[in-house]
């Protein structure tokens, strides 16, 4: 009579493993979790950048260099872009305004256009392609975002259930400054900001050097601004302007108004996906 197999109880099938994707803005915060990524101090399977196609060339370029140093370690880095936002934002038929404008309320302080530009040309193409890649309810995938202990206030759940948002910086306890100084630490140069040229969020700092070291960049601002002035569809018929003065740009004193205290909306207001 043959001998009887000894088998111990079936085992349960293996859980896939949660994939890892980090939402990268191409600023100082992402940037950082992606070099750390390339050095083995996280874990990270690839990272999509979102395309507005509206950033500076600096940016550009230095997104460019972490594609290379990913790419050496077997990180792939996606490009998803819903279009163009400045051609868009200009003549998209039946399209609101969608970055976020200044306009003269009817008390004559600033108001502010709705912000459409970060969900539109940010998070649904970056969700879209994590739907390509097989993300579901039932198998979500973990987004990294890049934001630090300092803006904690930008922290917000995904929208969606095939998404999971994760923050390592805080969990780390990283500021922007020690995002810097890990940079410095490894032999990186401090990444550009990343912001869509015309971003009304600009503070004045950001205006004036982009006048100063990026002239091509300043004179597509300031013919954005001169363009932008009666597009979108208010109810109440009003001029748009990239500048909170709601003066023409190249009229704006930029050599005063951040050193007078000028309130940065730039950091304060982005939903998390938006120049990190």
């Amino acid at each position: 009579m043959a001998a009887k197999s000894k088998r111990g109880p079936a085992s349960a099938p293996a859980q896939p493993r949660t994939v890892r994707v980090l939402s990268l803005g191409a600023g100082v915060q992402s940037s950082t979790l992606l070099l750390m990524a390339v050095h083995g101090e996280i874990q990270i399977d690839r990272a999509i950048f979102a395309d507005t196609q509206w950033e500076p060339k600096e940016v550009y370029d230095w997104l460019g260099g972490l594609e290379l140093a990913a790419g050496a370690v077997g990180i792939p880095v996606d490009t998803v872009t819903a279009g163009s936002l400045r051609e868009d934002s200009l003549h998209k038929k039946g399209w609101i305004l969608s970055v976020p404008a200044f306009i003269q309320k009817a008390d004559g302080s600033a108001g502010v256009v709705n912000r459409t530009c970060t969900n539109g040309y940010k998070i649904r193409p970056i969700y879209r392609r994590l739907r390509e890649l097989g993300a579901t309810a039932k198998q979500p995938v973990d987004l990294l975002m890049g934001i630090s202990l300092d803006e904690v206030q930008r922290m917000k759940p995904a929208r969606v259930k095939y998404v999971n948002n994760l923050f390592p910086l805080i969990d780390r306890r990283m500021s922007r400054q020690a995002c810097l100084s890990w940079m410095e630490q490894h032999g990186y140069p401090q990444p550009p900001k990343s912001a869509c040229i015309g971003c009304p969020f600009r503070n004045d700092r950001s205006w004036r050097r982009m006048k100063d070291t990026a002239p091509d960049d300043w004179a597509d601002a300031v013919k954005f601004d001169q363009q932008v002035r009666h597009v979108g569809q208010m109810k109440t018929p009003t001029e748009a302007y990239l500048h909170r003065s709601l003066v023409p740009l190249p009229m704006v004193d930029l050599s005063t108004q951040q050193d007078a205290g000028q309130l940065d909306l730039f950091d304060a207001e982005c939903e998390g996906m938006c120049g990190v």
